[in-house]
Order: C-alpha cells, then sequence, then structure tokens
C-alpha cells in the first residue's frame, strides 16, 4: 500500500534535508508504528504519505512515495485526501466546525459520501471511540483526549484507504491510549486500513502494531517486527529511545548468557521468562 524509495527531503528554508534515503515497504491492511528522538523527522515521513510534502511546504523532493501505486508528486492533493486521512498533532488546527456533529458532516458530505450512508458511518465512528454522547457538543468545550477522539472518529466516518495518525493519544490517559490503539489495530484487521502512527510510547506501539520504525536524524535505523526491532534496546538507548523496562531487563539477561528465549515486549512475557530463568 505504502513504498518510500530512496525519499529524500529538504525544506525550502532550511540547509540540510530532514529525511535521507527513506526506503519503507508497508502492506496493506497493516499497522506500522513510527518513532524515534526529538527532531529525527517523524512528523514529515507523516506529511510525505499525505501529500502535505510537497504541495504545502515547497522543498527539494528526491526519490518516490507511492500509495497505493500512485505516485503523490503526480497525484492531486484531493486525490490523495481521499486516499489517505490524517490526524495531526495540532488537534485544533485541524476542526472547521463548532460543534462534533457538523465537523463529522463537513468530511462525509466533502467526499460525497451518499446521505442514506451518512447517519450509519457517523455513529459508528462515534461509538468506536466511545464518545456517542459527544455528538451534540460544542468542540470548545470538550477536553483535549476528547478533541483527540472526535478528530479520529471523523477520520474513521471516511474509511480511507490509509490512515495516518500525529500523535494520537498525546492528551489521553494510559487506559484512554490502549482503547485507542486497539481500536486502531480492530479497525486495520476489519477494514482492511493501513495504520500508521508516530508515537513517543514504544511499548504501545510493540504491544499492538505490526512493524515498528525507528526514525533518526532522517533516516530509518531499525525497521521491522517489535521484538526484532526492540532486541536492539541498546542502541535504542543511546538514540533517545526508551523501550518498555522489562525489554531491556531481558535483553541483558540474554546478553550475559542467562537467557536463551525470544525478546520480551511487555511485563506479562518478562515475569514468565525471568520465572523459566529461576526454576
Amino acid at each position: 500500500m505504502i513504498e518510500l524509495n530512496e525519499f529524500c527531503f529538504r525544506y525550502r528554508e532550511s540547509t540540510e534535508p530532514v529525511l535521507l534515503d527513506v526506503t519503507l515497504s508497508i502492506g496493506a491492511g497493516s499497522f506500522t508504528g513510527i518513532t524515534g528522538p526529538a527532531g529525527s523527522g517523524k512528523s514529515t515521513l507523516t506529511y510525505a504519505l499525505n501529500g502535505i510534502v510537497p504541495y504545502c511546504y515547497p522543498g527539494d523532493f528526491y526519490g518516490e512515495v507511492l500509495i497505493d501505486g500512485n505516485d503523490t508528486c503526480d497525484t492531486s492533493l484531493t486525490d490523495l485526501s481521499r486516499m489517505v486521512g490524517s490526524v495531526c498533532q495540532d488537534i485544533d488546527s485541524q476542526f472547521v466546525a463548532s460543534v462534533v456533529e457538523d465537523e463529522m458532516l463537513y468530511g462525509l458530505e466533502n467526499f460525497g459520501v451518499a446521505h442514506d450512508l451518512i447517519e450509519a458511518r457517523m455513529t459508528e465512528a462515534l461509538e468506536a471511540m466511545g464518545i456517542a454522547d459527544l455528538r451534540h457538543r460544542l468542540i470548545a468545550s470538550l477536553s483535549g483526549g476528547q478533541k483527540q477522539k472526535v478528530a479520529i472518529a471523523s477520520i474513521l466516518a471516511l474509511r480511507p484507504k490509509v490512515l495516518v495518525l500525529d500523535e494520537p493519544t498525546a492528551e489521553l490517559d494510559p487506559a484512554s491510549s490502549r482503547q485507542v490503539f486497539k481500536l486502531l489495530q480492530d479497525h486495520a484487521r476489519s477494514h482492511g486500513t493501513t495504520v500508521v502512527v508516530v508515537e513517543q510510547k514504544i511499548a504501545l506501539l510493540s504491544e499492538f502494531a505490526d512493524q515498528v520504525v525507528i526514525v533518526d536524524k532522517g533516516r530509518i535505523r531499525f525497521a521491522g517486527p517489535p521484538w526484532e526491532v526492540l532486541s536492539h534496546s541498546e542502541e535504542l538507548l543511546q538514540l533517545g529511545v526508551n523501550c518498555p523496562r522489562s525489554t531491556t531487563l531481558m535483553n541483558r539477561l540474554a546478553q550475559a548468557g542467562v537467557y536463551q528465549g525470544s525478546v520480551c515486549t511487555d511485563v506479562e512475557e518478562a515475569a514468565n521468562a525471568v520465572l523459566e530463568v529461576i526454576l
């Protein structure tokens, strides 16, 4: 669904490229998590997927970015927006209406969704996010976390082929964050939607994502299944990416020759592994 081939980009006002030789493949219906240190180029990578780069932020664009076989440089921003739904980091800048229901209607009507399908789409998306009771609320009266959920619901209702989210759980508590990630995982599997999430919470990514991508200084340092990426916990720490403590513990035991099992990605796996080592 997504192919980046030797992609490089430098913003017009910058002297150095923000992304360098990025080659990445993301399968249809998969869930990919992107993380890395601040300023590593993660957000710019999402801009390349939804067409903000180069249409809204001009600069030097090299290589190739393909969405479902369509070159983003040869595809209009309107057509890209029909394929790629985005939830940006600055939620308030994304809203165009003052009421939750109107916000959802705006996208559905602009995309020409049949009138007899709109109500079902809205209801399904609102219920999936657990915010059906907010339907008639003023957006200005909502908390940061509620706004995040409204923004995600508005995009889910459009059912794009690709869903790109930049820090979607930044305003959410741990329980709500897991709820959103589980929803995104289920949505990818049930609708065949390709989900790409930029997120600092690598523990959440390792639990729900099919692929984790580590970006550092504009380059992809690691990309693969969560267990494979987390096996490099010491290198990730040097990059400024904090792995789950349980993973780091078991990796160090493995390096010491005490543990020979697979990489542990959560506390439960690590606890069971420690019991095996002790017994």
